[in-house]
């Protein structure tokens, strides 16, 4: 089964009840492992209205958790010094979202594929509100 990292903007387009929430039903079927990140669990915590969260408990408890140690947050840490030597500033929960995924073996599944340039990542684009 392959593993999909999915972002935030997925998340919270789940959570709103767009179709994003329909596509992240269908993955286990496509032969897709839905994954988080814990940067991402803090993001839609951040943004919550309260009568979301009961909904936002059982949509985190359902995906696996990718992993953040000091391989990824090595490897954040030098994309973001390799960009920022290149004038692009990449943003930190970014970049640790995505060192998760790579360190899973995932691919990123984001509505903001510009905000991930790095090389070793592959990225899917869920368009928001679709």
């Amino acid at each position: 089964m392959s593993r999909l990292v999915l972002d935030t903007t997925v998340l919270i387009d789940a959570l709103r009840g767009r179709p994003a929430a329909a596509r992240m039903r269908q993955l286990r079927r496509t032969g897709m492992e839905p994954w988080i990140s814990a940067v991402s669990v803090e993001e839609i915590w951040r943004g919550l209205h309260s009568s979301e969260e009961s909904a936002a408990r059982r949509l985190v408890q359902s995906l696996r958790i990718a992993p953040l140690g000091a391989a990824e947050g090595q490897l954040a840490g030098r994309w973001r010094r390799e960009h920022a030597e290149r004038g692009v500033t990449l943003h930190q929960a970014d970049c640790l979202i995505a060192a998760a995924a790579v360190g899973a073996g995932a691919t990123l599944a984001t509505a903001n594929v510009a905000d991930f340039p790095m090389p070793e990542l592959e990225v899917q684009h869920w368009p928001a509100g679709s």
